[in-house]
């Protein structure tokens, strides 16, 4: 899968190493705002990536001066700049770039954002759907749909942004709708680590690595626990998964290889196993 590349118009995935397919979103003009067709060929490049065991990571970038700008308003008005459309099709597109968030988080794969410029909106939801985010000094976080008479909750923002930041400072940067500029989101626990927008790529591709050194094992149930034990209702309940997740861990072959490793003081060697 290494050699392979997919594109859209909108969206590029290639697999610049194994284990990690790379999308990036390609409508630089437009901030790359998504319209129907772009999340729907979003979906469609994810298909084969999410159902891939060999794929272990999936990192998020973009092209251009902005991360995503979220739905492109501009395409869904006519020359009169009118909107034409009822609460069927509404209902539909909104729930084609939410599920996308949920896909994002069902997946046992860990996903990475590097947002380099404006994320707004569901551009926004995608870099909170991400386990970890990785930013440029460029980069800002809107909410984007409080601006225009709409609620600031979508795409899973209610959920993940408070969860991420606090619900004290998620009420501020819902309700008042200002930007979040790059330091303050590192400041707050929005994104791991800032870096010039040069060498924003880069880090992302050095920590996926680092990533994809560990086992599959671990990687894949640190992060099922992780999401898991943030809506846990008690301390009991999280750990009771943790205690199971660490018996199964310990009788696979890679856990194994990692003690001998460790003993050994050499690199482990994981097969999956």
């Amino acid at each position: 899968m290494t050699d392979h590349t997919a594109k859209h118009d909108s969206c590029v995935l290639h697999y610049p190493v194994p284990g990690l397919a790379h999308i990036t979103l390609n409508r630089p003009r437009q901030r790359n705002a998504l319209r129907l067709c772009d999340m729907q060929a979003l979906h469609q490049l994810l298909d084969p990536v999410l159902a891939a065991d060999a794929i272990r990571v999936v990192l998020f970038t973009a092209n251009g001066a902005g991360f995503c700008a979220g739905l492109d308003i501009q395409s869904m008005l006519d020359a009169q700049g009118q909107m034409h459309t009822d609460v069927t099709q509404a209902y539909a597109l909104q729930e084609t770039f939410a599920s996308l968030m949920q896909r994002l988080r069902r997946s046992d794969k860990t996903i990475i954002a590097g947002v380099h410029g404006a994320a707004v909106g569901a551009g926004f939801g995608l870099a909170l759907a991400a386990d970890i985010r990785y930013a440029s000094h460029a980069a800002s976080f809107h909410v984007g749909a409080i601006k225009i008479g709409l609620s600031a909750g979508e795409c899973g923002i209610s959920y993940h942004l408070p969860r991420t930041v606090g619900s004290t400072r998620a009420f501020d940067i819902m309700l008042t709708g200002r930007p979040v500029l790059a330091e303050e989101a590192e400041r707050c626990g929005l994104v791991a680590a800032l870096t010039a927008p040069e060498t924003l790529e880069q880090l992302c591709l050095e920590r996926a690595q680092m990533v994809l050194s560990n086992s599959p094992f671990a990687t894949k149930h640190t992060k099922q626990i992780m999401w898991r034990s943030l809506d846990a209702s008690s301390l009991d309940e999280a750990i009771e998964l943790e205690n199971r997740a660490q018996i199964l861990g310990l009788l696979t072959q890679d856990c194994a290889e990692g003690m001998r490793a460790f003993a050994e003081k050499r690199a482990p060697v994981f097969t999956g196993r």
